[in-house]
């Protein structure tokens, strides 16, 4: 079976490039950076604002395939001009979008951001896409099947679910980025081989990252963890705690750290390294995309992840 191997040993030395089968939302997201949070009737002014992609899958595979894995995408867009700017900017990466469907009449998800570098933190507003949600008869089970991985965030439950089983029966590798606690996620936890969360998935299931840990285990994810921001990550992987600080950073933005700290977690998984340098990676890759505003403006290319860690594809 394919996972996180708990041991250094097996390095991924297959020629054929890795494909990342993601399943999960897409946004637009309008990122701006202010002072500080003003109170009510207080007019405030940008001093920086950006405009790109969002989804934590969709970020997650824009890391992976600038580091040198194929990746294609599925989830649901409008027919608008939002549609239209997301779906480039993961086509422009080189993310295969045919999976990606566009409801006709209907609006993309849409999300509007406001951080603050001291400390850094942010203020999420956003829009659901009001298409029909996606559903299992339009993912493309043939390149399911022949994908190395699957990834999602279980923000369209029944899809999601159901392609879990079909990669959990078929040997493929399931990562699940949990950011809420919501209807049907704990199902699709049964299905995964790496269950990570947030800290406020983590508050609503068990109040501690450590019981959080134990409650998924206890499902039989051998790997199970939190992430914390600021203060890292706890981890349990057969039976074994690991917590970790963040790396330092000169945080300004925390928009698609956790999103990329999966990227790191898969792609240590591709590359068959142990848990706790596939970790590494994770939180390594979160702190430098800190350090710009927007959640792939400081993802590190594939050269710095050369010199951090040397690719054996």
């Amino acid at each position: 079976m394919h996972g996180i191997e708990d041991t250094e040993g097996k390095e991924n030395a297959v020629n054929q490039i890795p494909l990342v089968f993601g399943i999960g939302q897409c946004s637009l997201d309008y990122i701006g950076l202010i002072p500080a949070y003003p109170p009510p009737d207080v007019k405030c002014e940008f001093t920086h604002l950006v405009v790109q992609g969002g989804g934590p899958v969709a970020t997650a595979l824009v890391a992976l395939q600038r580091w040198g894995i194929a990746c294609y995408m599925t989830g649901v867009a409008g027919d608008d001009d939002s549609g239209t700017q997301i779906t480039a900017s993961l086509s422009d990466e080189g993310i295969n979008t045919s999976g990606l469907q566009i409801r006709k009449h209907q609006h993309s998800q849409f999300a509007f951001i406001v951080s603050e570098p001291s400390p850094a933190r942010r203020t999420i507003f956003w829009q659901r896409p009001t298409g029909f949600p996606l559903q299992p008869e339009e993912l493309d089970i043939n390149l399911l099947l022949k994908s190395s991985a699957l990834h999602t965030d279980g923000l369209f439950p029944e899809a999601s679910l159901w392609a879990c089983r079909k990669a959990k029966a078929a040997g493929i590798p399931v990562i699940v980025d949990a950011g809420t606690l919501r209807d049907g996620m704990l199902e699709i936890a049964k299905f995964s081989d790496c269950f990570v969360t947030s800290e406020t998935f983590s508050n609503a299931l068990a109040g501690t990252p450590e019981e959080t840990c134990r409650i998924l285990a206890d499902m039989g994810i051998r790997f199970t963890g939190v992430t914390l921001g600021a203060k890292g990550y706890m981890a349990l992987i057969d039976g074994r705690f690991i917590h970790k600080e963040a790396y330092p950073a000169n945080a300004i933005d925390t928009t698609g750290c956790g999103d990329v700290f999966h990227a790191g977690l898969t792609y240590g998984m591709l590359q068959g390294w142990h848990a706790e340098k596939s970790l590494d990676l994770g939180a390594w890759a979160a702190a430098r995309v800190s350090e710009q505003l927007g959640g792939r403006s400081g993802i590190p290319d594939r050269r710095a992840l050369q010199l951090k860690y040397p690719i054996k594809f």
